[in-house]
């Protein structure tokens, strides 16, 4: 039941591959926590604006419907 280093072998081999394939999908540096909470205030602020230009009687807003 001796299997010698291929154990090791493999979990090495396997440790390559998923360094490898997880390579460069997280360039900015951002969790996807601070990238969601991000998203959501940019959404909020543009939310207001267009709010904002609704109540004010802009006719920007319901020009683009």
């Amino acid at each position: 039941m001796t299997r010698g280093n291929q154990r090791d072998q493999d979990r090495l081999k396997a440790q390559k591959k998923l360094a490898a394939a997880t390579k460069g999908k997280n360039t900015t540096g951002v969790s996807h926590t601070k990238r969601a909470e991000s998203d959501a205030e940019i959404m909020r602020a543009k939310q207001a604006a267009k709010e904002a230009a609704k109540n004010a009687g802009g006719g920007a807003a319901d020009a683009k419907k």
